[in-house]
């Protein structure tokens, strides 16, 4: 049964209610082992990290900034801060200097508290040119402090500051005072286009955003939740919040790359993910495929029509299926689809919320037809993630984004935008009435840039407003969507549409290079790097067939006609990658000009 509290209370109520029963399973930094934290040894430990925060004088509803990757000590740093009605402000453990500096300035922080040594060094150079900055806490204690540092300590020392009953009044006044008006958070998106805004958040939107969630995303005591997402990231902090308020126990994983390994380790029954993951976990599966022998390959591809049958055509429309196939498909998943869930470290699996980015119909269709209950949804920093998912149990369209979650007001404008009204959506953004202005309708809903539609009850998803291309044709593209479709194949990593004002759909590629190379060697293609693959027509030949038999439905004007193979990845140092990975697409014009009009030139 849900506990919704007021986020100051969540983690106290619930180790009145479950004691002993582990909340945490983590590792500590630089360590190989898993670790557990029972919920009255966390509440012990926010509360001793509150009092902490008062020693440092940190007031009401004033911002403490998290620049640190998933860790237990995040997770501690967010209800302390709650606890004594402070606004956390989490920053993506990538960020940059420059976004450090722009966000502890614009929030006038005195307390940063940063993980490892990447995110101490940059918190530590900009520490000059943040005049309210007064301490940086560091959570990892191998981290080398500068011998000119005076304003840093280590959480365990920063804990010590708390350890007394000094702060104690203090703390149960702040707590006593807590209001669903307060904020929570400041999050900083980072924006496809132009500088950050700091979307607010208040208690109330939790409040509201947990009880809306709970009716509808099954997920509860019995479960174990692996974070995989950033807890900057409004998905996994929503859903982590979520995961707590419901009794489930949290699996952190602090490494991104080694979520697959922590998987197989920690036997998760749940996990909110972006559909990349999903990409590569389908890719890896078409590989194998691909590599096994005839008799395995004829085995598994028989599996996987069985289970699309049982599971899309018959349980994804709420119809029963005949008695023969469910007999087939229990045979199927007992044997084959069990094996893939075990190598993924998924035998319990529960749900699987996905969202942040367009899912590909091939790949939703995939993890249903394996056994894995994806739940497509769709939302917003803006909207404290959840505007509307799917709903276990209940018909869903592949390819849609489910239904509006209760208590939300959504609506399609005259030019196909989704507006939003409700208690989950912010009230704008900090220090922005100007941005907070044009965000909203005259008549009060929040504009999101997306457009859509309703088909049955469901929210289908079209593109971004801004992110629509027109070609010099007067034909509009949906980038997002042609990107969607082509990185389903194992051989493409990342792609960029061009097509915006120019003849025809290019694509900028970034191959698989493992598999490029193998294919190279397999072809006796010589090569010493991967300029050599990129400019080898034979390696161009068989990706542009590759992507041919991809892009067969799509329409003539939308199909890539010329493409560009890149040796280096988009990056986020570059611009190129915003901090939750999207394509900035104006700066990837910019920086690959040269190559994007060489694939306009005559010839």
């Amino acid at each position: 049964m849900q506990t919704n509290s007021h986020l100051s209370a969540l983690i106290h109520d619930q180790a009145a209610k479950y004691g002993d029963r582990d909340a945490l399973t983590y590792r500590k930094f630089g360590s190989k082992k898993w670790e557990t934290c029972s919920w009255r040894q966390l509440s012990d430990k926010v509360k001793v990290a509150s009092r902490a925060l008062l020693s440092l004088g940190v007031g009401v509803q004033e911002n403490v900034g998290v620049f640190s990757q998933n860790c237990a000590e995040y997770v501690c740093c967010d209800f302390a801060a709650w606890g004594i009605r402070a606004v956390t402000v989490p920053f993506y453990a990538t960020s940059s200097e420059q976004q450090v500096q722009f966000m502890v300035n614009d929030a006038k922080m005195r307390v940063l508290f940063v993980g490892e040594q990447e995110q101490y060094d940059k918190a530590h150079r900009v520490f000059a040119l943040c005049p309210t900055m007064e301490r940086i806490v560091v959570f990892d204690r191998s981290v080398r402090i500068s011998t000119h540092d005076p304003y840093a300590l280590y959480f365990d020392d920063f804990l010590r500051l708390g350890d007394g009953g000094e702060w104690q009044a203090e703390l149960d006044r702040r707590m006593a005072g807590a209001s669903f008006g307060d904020l929570a958070n400041i999050l900083y998106t980072s924006g496809t286009t132009g500088d950050s805004k700091g979307v607010m958040l208040s208690h109330g939107q939790y409040h509201a955003a947990l009880e809306a969630n709970g009716k509808c995303v099954p997920v509860g005591e019995g479960d174990r939740v692996m974070n995989f997402l950033p807890y900057a990231h409004i998905f996994e902090k929503g859903w982590t919040l979520l995961s707590l308020s419901v009794g489930a126990q949290l699996i952190i994983n602090t490494n991104p790359l080694e979520v697959q390994q922590s998987m197989r380790e920690t036997h998760p029954t749940s996990m909110s993910a972006v559909p990349r993951f999903w990409e590569k976990v389908y890719a890896g599966v078409q590989e194998q495929i691909d590599a096994a022998n005839p008799v395995k390959r004829a085995i598994f591809k028989n599996a996987l029509a069985v289970g699309r049958r049982h599971n899309v055509d018959y349980v994804a429309k709420g119809l029963c299926p005949p008695l023969s196939l469910r007999v087939e498909y229990e045979m199927v998943n007992r044997t084959v689809f069990s094996l893939v869930r075990h190598e993924l470290g998924l035998e319990r699996a529960n749900i699987f919320p996905t969202a942040g980015a367009t899912v590909s119909p091939q790949v939703e269709e995939f993890v249903h037809t394996i056994g894995l209950n994806m739940i497509v949804g769709y939302g917003l920093t803006e909207s404290l993630a959840t505007v509307s998912c799917d709903r276990l149990g209940q018909p869903f369209t592949i390819g849609s984004v489910g239904r509006p979650i209760d208590g939300l007001e959504v609506r399609i404008s005259p030019e196909g935008e989704i507006q939003l009204k409700g208690p989950t959506i912010t009230s704008g953004y900090y220090n922005r009435p100007d941005l907070t202005a044009e965000a909203f309708t005259p008549d009060g809903f929040f504009r999101t840039g997306d457009s859509g539609c309703f088909e049955g009850g469901e929210l289908f998803l079209k593109e971004r407003i801004k992110d629509l291309y027109k070609t010099s044709n007067g034909k509009y593209i949906a980038p997002q969507a042609i990107e969607s479709r082509l990185l389903v194949d194992k051989f493409i990593d990342q792609i960029a549409i061009i097509a915006d004002e120019r003849k025809f759909v290019s694509a900028l590629i970034i191959p698989e290079y493992r598999l490029v190379e193998e294919f190279a060697r397999a072809n006796g293609i010589p090569f010493t790097c991967r300029e050599d693959l990129c400019a080898d027509a034979k390696v161009q030949q068989m990706m542009m067939e590759r992507i041919n038999t991809l892009q067969q439905q799509l329409a003539h004007y939308e199909q890539v006609k010329r493409i560009t193979l890149l040796p280096h990845h988009f990056s986020m140092e570059r611009g190129e990658l915003t901090n939750t990975l999207k394509l900035r697409r104006r700066v990837i014009n910019e920086n690959y000009k040269a190559e994007i009009d060489r694939m306009y030139e005559e010839g």
